[in-house]
């Protein structure tokens, strides 16, 4: 035997045991022990962040549906031409409109087997508001319409509604000057006969504000207008403006200070708080440029200084995804530097750019706090623009600007407005959000 077989081999006796890689030792299961402990820790965040994400769901659809539905009287209505005359022959017109339209819901109602409920027009100004002056206007512009059956639906007061809803009590209301207890006695019946139903409001989608006195008929329609063409000013600004900077930090710029200072720069800002660029959008746009307070060019320049940041940076990594392979291969067919950064590159990163600057539009599409500060929650839009130069320079509201103005009005049904503007705008952005999966995943090529 040989000094290294001797040195190798184990002495006669000795109690040192050989290791088998099939036995696990103490320190393995410690380290397989903290391993599940992570996984668990890891389902059980996820388990938490996906219970608050229903939680979260639950509220704003419960608080939020209400508002997509309205109380209103569906009535089969005819007014001749005689009535026509009479009530505009008369100085209270609308009370001689809202008289027939009371004698006509008796009769329905004795039809319908509830006579015993006597309608009163105090008690109809109350429930359901200005329906005289509906009806007059309605014929008023139809008045080829006189002599035929006509069916109205007419919304009743905001009160009425959330009474029917469960959001208000009869103990809430028995000192209140809007409905009396016998009022609540006729929309029990009314409800209970089919007169009074729940239908879609449509106006709440396609309407305006209505005023701080008439929540049932608020509706979001100009304010998404408005918000409409925020982001025609933000896509037309941020996307030439930030994708022709990435390309040329990333492509084109020399490495050296300067450039890292900029770098850097774009890299704070997209943390700064959206209200400072609301601060700046104010003292630059409206008190040094005197453009129009309110206006959405104002909101959409202040969104884009916002919104660039965010598409610099997601550019510029699109272009980095790349491989550097391209580029070569592009040089060495004899293509320039500017040929092979658009002829190439960028085509190849469109996806990526794309999908950045989509995600940045629905952020700015969210942002309240620099409309708040260039004046658009202090101007109530109560009809929409009549074309593309009023939609960018007159007066208008955006849709989290209406969504925080109805939230700060104090009658509680503004609040149930509120709710359900969140969700319309939650669904704009995900619609956005899915646009932007979709852009990515059809034209993303995998290196």
């Amino acid at each position: 035997m040989t000094d290294a077989t001797a040195s190798a081999s184990p002495a006669r006796g000795s109690s040192t045991r050989t290791k088998s890689i099939i036995t696990t030792d103490a320190n393995t299961r410690r380290r397989n022990r903290t391993e599940k402990r992570f996984q668990y820790y890891g389902l059980a965040a996820i388990g938490v962040g996906v219970f608050f994400l229903f939680a979260l769901t639950f509220s704003i659809l419960r608080s939020g549906l209400p508002a997509f539905t309205e109380t209103a009287v569906t009535l089969d209505f005819t007014l001749s031409q005689e009535q026509f005359d009479e009530a505009e022959s008369q100085v209270l017109k609308t009370a001689a409109y809202e008289r027939f339209f009371v004698q006509e819901l008796q009769a329905e109602l004795n039809e319908e087997g509830a006579g015993d409920v006597q309608v009163e027009e105090d008690a109809i100004s109350r429930i359901m508001g200005n329906v005289g002056s509906q009806i007059r206007e309605f014929y008023r512009e139809n008045p080829d319409r006189l002599g035929e059956e006509v069916s109205f639906s007419v919304p009743a007061s905001s009160r009425v509604d959330r009474y029917l809803n469960g959001g208000l009590s009869r103990e809430l209301l028995e000192n209140s000057r809007f409905l009396t207890p016998e009022d609540l006695d006729i929309v029990d019946r009314l409800s209970e006969s089919g007169v009074l139903t729940n239908v879609f409001d449509w106006d709440f989608i396609t309407g305006t504000d209505s005023g701080v006195d008439n929540p049932g008929g608020a509706g979001l329609g100009a304010s998404v207008v408005g918000s409409f063409f925020m982001m025609l000013v933000v896509l037309a600004l941020s996307l030439p403006i930030g994708v022709a900077a990435s390309i040329y930090l990333e492509e084109f710029a020399p490495q050296n200070k300067f450039t890292d200072l900029i770098e850097v720069n774009i890299s704070n800002l997209a943390a700064v708080p959206s209200i400072v660029f609301g601060i700046l959008g104010l003292a630059v746009f409206i008190q040094f440029a005197n453009l129009p307070q309110s206006a959405p060019l104002v909101g959409g320049l202040v969104l884009t200084l916002m919104t660039l940041p965010t598409i610099i940076i997601s550019t510029r990594a699109s272009l980095k995804s790349v491989p550097p392979s391209i580029r070569a291969a592009a040089l060495g067919v004899g293509a320039s530097k500017m040929q092979s950064v658009f002829h190439h590159v960028l085509p190849l990163a469109a996806p990526g750019i794309l999908t950045g600057t989509i995600i940045g539009l629905a952020q700015a599409l969210g942002e309240t706090a620099p409309l708040l500060l260039i004046g658009m929650v202090g101007y109530v839009a109560r009809t929409y623009p009549d074309g593309l130069t009023s939609g960018l320079l007159d007066p208008n509201s955006a849709m989290p600007a209406q969504i925080y103005t109805w939230a700060a009005r104090s009658d509680p049904a503004f609040y149930e407005k509120a709710w359900g503007g969140i969700i319309i705008l939650l669904v704009f952005l995900l619609a956005m959000n899915a646009v932007a999966i979709f852009l990515r995943r059809k034209f993303e090529r995998r290196w």
